[in-house]
């Protein structure tokens, strides 16, 4: 069973050569981000102060989620778009520092991994606690300029803004108690600043196939 656990910053490129490189081994496809955003979104559709940790978690315990590599469904609904939209962007961490919600969506994230034997798995958090013992730990980063830049390509905005945005995003996600965003000692770290798609894909399936063949 092939685990590929890819982490890193907003903005590094995890979903895109997350997704192809699923495409290339020929595994499923899990964006957990994703997962955060449909409580996030499920939470705010209800009225629920996100700053209620207790009634986030109950939420994120009971609600469903449909997950595909280009739709969510949550509860019943289309939530694909509104995930994505600013308001939820701008929420996903207070409900991500929520320790209750992580450890059910973690256990979401493992069981997701069990019934689909194996996959490319991508988060924050994912080779450092999901999933320790992953086939392959990637970490991925790029240039704060560059990162921001390909969030302004894919929903329009203003650089700087965007820029401010996502270094307020890095500091949360690498200050929280549970589960901090962290570059493991056993994982292989790429800048994809300069280079392709095509070219990090390729270089990680290389390491896939070096590991299989170790073991």
């Amino acid at each position: 069973m092939i685990v590929v656990a890819i982490d890193g910053p907003a903005g590094a490129g995890k979903s895109t050569i997350a997704k192809a490189l699923a495409i290339k081994l020929g595994v499923r496809y899990l964006d957990t981000g994703a997962m955060y955003r449909a409580v996030t979104f499920a939470a705010m559709q209800s009225g629920i102060d996100l700053g209620a940790e207790c009634e986030v978690a109950k939420l994120a315990r009971d609600c469903t989620m449909e997950l595909s590599d280009d739709t969510i469904i949550v509860n019943g609904v289309d939530a694909t778009q509104a995930i994505r939209g600013p308001e939820v962007t701008s929420a996903v961490s207070t409900v991500a520092m929520n320790s209750q919600v992580r450890t059910e969506l973690r256990e979401r994230q493992r069981k997701w991994i069990a019934d689909h034997s194996g996959g490319v798995i991508e988060g924050r958090d994912i080779g450092s606690v999901v999933f320790p013992d992953a086939t392959l730990k990637v970490y991925l980063t790029a240039s704060p300029l560059v990162r921001a830049q390909r969030r302004v390509a894919q929903s329009g905005g203003n650089v700087d803004e965007i820029a401010l945005a996502i270094a307020v995003r890095d500091a949360q996600d690498s200050s929280r108690e549970d589960s901090p965003l962290i570059l493991t000692s056993d994982a292989i770290t790429i800048d994809t600043s300069s280079r392709s798609i095509q070219e990090v894909v390729n270089e990680l399936e290389q390491f896939i196939a070096q590991k299989i063949s170790d073991e």
